[in-house]
């Protein structure tokens, strides 16, 4: 028979496990995604449009991850499977948006792109690697790489800023809300000290 006290030092445990499993199981679909969907051809948008449906997409995620953060009662966890979430989508929506430009123009960039080529040149420029042996020649791919430039900036330092500020904002109200009761009871009870006297002094001997 398991005890009460073992059983509450387990639970957060498997909420780890199960957070760290969901995050690495969201991130190998949306590869699987970006290996799949037909990117290039009749079915595709333009590369503008492509790209600003990518960066739509993207925002709305970061807005619906921030306040799935607020409301859960482990914000941390829910703070690591939204960034499990968004860095890789991100990343993914300019691979794609530069094997689009590719496929418009094949000598958009330095060497003709396959999508793990246009992969690893978007983790480099995310990384700030720059080992040049991908770069891009034609003004439209240059703009792209110079909006994922800003983006990244925008990633690393904007989105990383507010994830942490909802999980802040998420354990102040886990707090706030664990110890709301006993707060309201010690306000009544200075609220009205005569009245709390004198309860404890009436008894059955009085």
């Amino acid at each position: 028979m398991s005890r009460p006290g073992g059983r509450l030092l387990t639970a957060p445990r498997r909420r780890v496990l199960a957070a760290l499993s969901r995050s690495a199981l969201t991130s190998t679909v949306l590869v699987v995604l970006y290996y799949t969907l037909p990117v290039t051809g009749r079915l595709a948008a333009s590369t503008t449009v492509w790209l600003l449906g990518g960066l739509l997409g993207f925002a709305a995620v970061i807005t619906w991850q921030v306040r799935a953060i607020l409301r859960s009662r482990y914000p941390a966890l829910r703070a690591i499977e939204a960034l499990a979430t968004a860095i890789p989508l991100f990343l993914l929506v300019f691979a794609a948006t530069y094997v689009k430009v590719a496929d418009v123009q094949a000598a958009s960039f330095s060497e003709p792109l396959t999508r793990t080529d246009a992969l690893y040149f978007t983790v480099t420029v995310f990384a700030t690697v720059g080992f040049g042996d991908i770069a891009p020649v034609t003004q439209v791919a240059r703009v792209a790489v110079m909006v994922q430039m800003l983006g990244d900036l925008v990633v690393v330092g904007l989105v990383l800023r507010v994830m942490l500020g909802a999980v802040k904002a998420g354990r102040q109200r886990r707090d706030a809300d664990a110890k709301g009761p006993a707060e309201s009871s010690h306000r009544d009870d200075a609220q009205h000290p005569s009245a709390t006297y004198l309860a404890k002094q009436d008894g059955p001997g009085t």
